[in-house]
């Protein structure tokens, strides 16, 4: 399952990112409404914990935005603000479930759990890129009908990329979701990350999936 992390609190964005992703999500991290759009027009996810109160663009309006152009992704509001007004212009705004900062994380999983059930199951665990099949909940790697052996590392950066198939991500991107701004290192990490993805994916392939797009990142996508 897929999370969008939206909060302009760099700290709780950290902590928010690290914590989901220690309880098996995908994690997605960004800091205003702005920033948030960029993601959606990109991937898909299977909900959103969105802050109220940020610069550029406030989670009011993200919503407004998002279910004006079709968007139903399950979304949890945070906010400081907890009058009864408050909560009810985040529920009539569109949003599914509304959390009082501070907040239990344990209360905040729950909830994720609650929404993501009531969207019914329309997420898929299985993407296929060519004759790459990757399932997200078994993390069973095949391509061609061959079982491919990954490290965790080099699976969270092909799931990364098959869910954004099509897309193309920075390297600055890439950190953000694996490393969750914890990472200190050299700046080569993706590279090398995405070396040992190559061998495995594309060596013994005539067909390759994994482009690189000079000055800008890297993107999955069978090329014709």
């Amino acid at each position: 399952m897929r999370i969008l992390v939206v909060e302009d609190e760099q700290d709780l964005n950290r902590i928010l990112a690290k914590t989901l992703t220690a309880e098996g999500y995908s994690v997605d991290a960004c800091f205003d409404g702005v920033e948030a759009l960029d993601y959606l027009e990109g991937a898909e996810y299977d909900a959103i914990v969105l802050d109220v109160m940020m610069p550029r663009m406030d989670g009011f309006s993200l919503m407004a935005q998002m279910r004006e152009s079709g968007n139903e992704t399950p979304v949890i509001f945070l906010t400081a603000k907890d009058s009864v007004p408050d909560r009810v212009r985040g529920l009539d705004a569109g949003a599914d479930d509304y959390l009082v900062k501070p907040f239990s994380f344990d209360e905040l999983l729950a909830r994720l759990r609650v929404v993501m059930r009531k969207r019914g199951g329309s997420a898929t665990n299985v993407f296929t890129v060519a004759d790459l099949t990757v399932d997200t909940a078994s993390h069973h790697v095949t391509r061609g009908g061959r079982t491919i052996a990954l490290s965790a590392k080099e699976f969270a950066l092909l799931e990364y990329m098959i869910r954004n198939r099509g897309v193309v991500l920075s390297r600055e991107r890439i950190e953000n979701h694996l490393w969750n701004y914890d990472y200190s290192g050299g700046s080569n990490v993706v590279d090398v990350y995405m070396s040992y993805l190559r061998r495995k994916i594309d060596a013994d392939y005539s067909t390759k999936l994994i482009h690189t797009v000079w000055g800008v990142g890297w993107v999955l996508r069978e090329e014709t």
